[in-house]
């Protein structure tokens, strides 16, 4: 009898994991991170036109970032312990971190293009005024501040192609989820003592 209970059970340890749950788990904490981090890059965005106060609300939206992927970590937890065993592999929960902030990175910057081009196509040459302003204000040489303004053009220019604008918008929140999404993994990551349910994940 208890030689048929072990076989049982190394059979249901050896059964390949159901990939749906997975990637329900990515889909639900990715699209929630989406939408916090995009609520509030909307937010201070609309706020640089009202005050121009740029520094703090850049501040904010990196914050938002933090917050958003926050759920990161609470979607590889979920995933360990609800669906997975309450074990994982370093390369499943990052794997898991990833797809989380690929989702919310790419809600970003679809919500980013559409209020770029619809409502605030301006918004780069308000940023340049401001900047150039602050290092007149701060006692800018004549010399650094046409430094900085050829910088600028740069990035203006780069802002005539919605490519260059997608690809410059994926590096302001990307790396910052992969971060978070490794560190998580490493935090999260759980071994099985049972050598069959390691090799399964």
């Amino acid at each position: 009898m208890k030689a048929k209970k072990a076989s049982s059970a190394k059979f249901r340890s050896e059964k390949p994991l159901n990939p749906i749950p997975m990637k329900r788990t990515i889909l639900v904490f990715g699209l929630i991170a989406g939408l916090i981090v995009t609520a509030l890059m909307v937010y201070s965005t609309m706020s640089c036109y009202r005050n121009a106060d740029f520094e703090s609300n850049m501040l904010l939206g990196y914050a938002s970032m933090l917050l958003a992927f926050s759920f990161v970590f609470v979607g590889i937890k979920s995933f360990r312990d609800n669906y997975n065993g309450g074990v994982i592999t370093f390369g499943k929960a990052f794997r898991v971190g990833l797809f989380i902030t690929l989702i919310a990175s790419t809600f970003y910057v679809i919500i980013w293009l559409i209020d770029y081009y619809l409502f605030i196509p301006d918004f780069m040459d308000k940023y340049v005024a401001h900047v150039l302003n602050e290092l007149k204000a701060d006692g800018a040489n004549p010399t650094e501040i046409a430094e900085k303004e050829a910088e600028l053009a740069t990035y203006v220019n780069l802002y005539k192609s919605p490519i260059w604008v997608i690809l410059l918008t994926y590096t302001e929140i990307l790396p910052v989820g992969l971060v978070i999404s490794l560190i998580s993994a490493w935090i999260l990551r759980r071994k099985s003592t049972d050598p069959n349910v390691a090799m399964a994940n």
